[in-house]
């Protein structure tokens, strides 16, 4: 295969593109304008299309030129990528990070430690995603992610994961204020509660055996997708059950 094109004759015609001229694109590149000239012929020559139109001291694409460039420049981002993945890879760093973020954690108390990872400038790319209950630890294990915050405590057995404790949530059994159970003489029993529909927040483990809490023996259970959705099934009234605190 005889490719007569080459990354640095794009970044050339980039260059002429962006600075409008063949001098200005010179000494953007640090090279003379004759050299610039050359490539630009030498190109044509080997395409037996004509690139760029010049009128004075300015230049700019035909359509070819055009279409040249914008495939082009999707090169010189990916070649730039490259280089970058390589460099981060002989350093230590990975080139993408995938975090679990399990719908308890507070993203407000995620997002400065994003902030100072930032901050280091690894140029590694944060990919988050949500999960709920056990999906933190079934992301892992399939290996859709690399990093999980805010799983449960209990770690599932044989995964081989390594855990350390961030701290602790806090929860409240919760009814609206127009429920009947907020009528009912408190302390609530077993009995009170199981007459009424409970609302739970479904485990995305795909591959893990999904786990349930908060729904008694024999109580009728609504299964919405996160916490926050439970959340406001509780608030207009569908169902009860325990919420974080924070929330």
């Amino acid at each position: 295969m005889n490719i007569k094109l080459s990354l640095e004759s794009i970044a050339v015609l980039d260059a002429i593109d962006r600075k409008g001229s063949f001098a200005a694109a010179a000494k953007a590149l640090s090279k003379v304008p004759s050299a610039l000239t050359y490539t630009v012929q030498k190109l044509e020559q080997d395409l037996a299309v004509k690139l760029f139109e010049r009128s004075g001291h300015r230049a700019a694409p035909t359509p070819a030129g055009r279409a040249l460039l914008h495939e082009g420049r999707h090169l010189l981002r990916a070649a730039a990528e490259i280089e970058s993945q390589v460099k981060r890879i002989a350093t230590g760093w990975e080139t993408e990070l995938r975090i679990a973020v399990g719908d308890l954690a507070p993203l407000k108390r995620v997002l400065p430690l994003l902030a100072e990872f930032y901050a280091l400038e690894s140029g590694t790319r944060v990919r988050l995603s949500s999960e709920v209950f056990g999906g933190c630890w079934d992301a892992l294990a399939t290996g859709r992610a690399d990093l999980a915050i805010g799983a449960p405590a209990e770690v599932p057995a044989g995964g081989g994961f390594g855990a350390q404790p961030l701290g602790t949530v806090a929860f409240v059994f919760a009814v609206a204020p127009g429920h009947p159970l907020a009528r009912t003489p408190e302390p609530l029993s077993r009995g009170d509660i199981v007459n009424y529909r409970a609302v739970v927040a479904a485990d995305s483990s795909r591959d893990l055996a999904p786990r349930t809490a908060g729904v008694l023996f024999g109580q009728e259970a609504l299964t919405v997708p996160d916490i926050r959705a439970k959340l406001e099934a509780q608030r207009q009234g569908l169902g009860v059950g325990y919420l974080p605190r924070y929330l």
